[in-house]
């Protein structure tokens, strides 16, 4: 009997240290659940935000061109022909009409010799007709050939005395006196540079904006800051079907001729103002491999991964054309952890 006492003793014993045991597992195991919850609260990414809204933006845009004279002009003969003189150097000035090469006058004098002959023969005719001793077929004849020879006399007078068709500068010579001038390269080259013009290409986008006589700013990068006014003065009509831009040319009134063809312009265009939504710098996220541009927006614990189209930068801050809605939370530091629909902790 007493044997059976401590036999049932012992079961209780033991009964009572499985509950504890089991109890204490219990415990444990709830304290376990809980770190794994903090713990996977514990790795969402931590981000900060910035709230960006939309707002009034400048549409102000930079082209790069070069410099062109306003009006570039060959001087060369029409046929080849003896160069007897030139009267300029590189860099001279010269004026509407300066005579700048003889060429040489041979022909031109063969030419004026045959044209008095045509005159005089003409005046006979002329004079037999008055009184009816030649036809009226036979005086036209003998007109039109006055006229052939008063043509080819000008034509040769033209092209022997070689003036200058516009006020400028010589920018090249390719000939010296004695030279026979067969064709290929001009004998000089004159340029008008008062004013001088930058042609640039604009985007199609901007062809309802552009207007004739609208202002321009241009920098050179010879006179670093310096900013030089100009206006647009041409405005081509159709679009480029591969690039989608149009020719614009903006000219510099130039009149202390400080600006040269050649030097290396920055225009700037302002198209007016348009809403857009403004990000910080810090929002903007570059895809490796790709020139796109994506920004993380944050809603609903969770951030997407969108794909934006850049405007203007303006010192911090970039312009967006399109990607981010107003009124929208961007993630500013963390994106090095995110990806399309993570969830994220949010630091105050």
């Amino acid at each position: 009997m007493k044997k059976n006492y401590n036999n049932m003793k012992k079961n209780i014993y033991s009964v009572a240290i499985l509950m504890m045991a089991a109890f204490i597992g219990a415990c444990s195991g709830s304290e376990t659940k809980e770190e794994a919850k903090a713990n996977a609260n514990s790795e969402k990414p931590s981000v900060k935000l910035s709230t960006v809204t939309a707002r009034g933006v400048d549409q102000i845009v930079e082209y790069t061109a070069t410099v062109e004279a306003d009006v570039k002009n060959n001087i060369a003969p029409s046929s080849p022909v003896r160069i007897e003189k030139i009267y300029v150097e590189v860099g001279d000035k010269v004026t509407k009409g300066q005579k700048l090469v003889q060429m040489d006058a041979a022909n031109l004098n063969q030419t004026k010799f045959q044209l008095e002959n045509q005159e005089i023969e003409f005046k006979r005719i002329d004079e037999l007709y008055k009184v009816g001793g030649v036809s009226k077929s036979e005086w036209d004849a003998a007109k039109m050939n006055l006229d052939v020879r008063q043509t080819a006399y000008n034509n040769l007078l033209e092209n022997t005395q070689l003036l200058s068709p516009v006020s400028g500068i010589i920018t090249a010579r390719n000939y010296d006196n004695g030279d026979m001038y067969s064709g290929g390269n001009p004998v000089l080259v004159v340029e008008r540079i008062s004013p001088v013009k930058l042609i640039i290409n604009v985007s199609e986008t901007y062809f309802p904006l552009v207007k004739l006589g609208a202002a321009a700013s241009i920098k050179l990068d010879v006179y670093g800051d310096e900013v030089f006014d100009g206006k647009i003065t041409l405005i081509y009509p159709t679009i480029d079907s591969n690039t989608h831009t149009f020719p614009v040319e903006v000219s510099i009134a130039n009149a202390n001729q400080r600006v040269r063809p050649g030097m290396f312009g920055r225009v700037t265009l302002n198209f007016g103002t348009k809403e857009h939504v403004v990000v910080p710098d810090m929002a903007i996220v570059k895809q490796a491999g790709s020139g796109d541009r994506y920004v993380y927006v944050y809603k609903d614990g969770k951030v997407t991964y969108n794909k934006v189209e850049l405007g203007r930068r303006m010192d911090t801050e970039y312009e967006l054309i399109s990607g981010v809605p107003d009124n929208s939370q961007v993630v500013i530091a963390g994106q090095s952890r995110l990806a399309n629909g993570v969830e994220v902790e949010v630091e105050k």
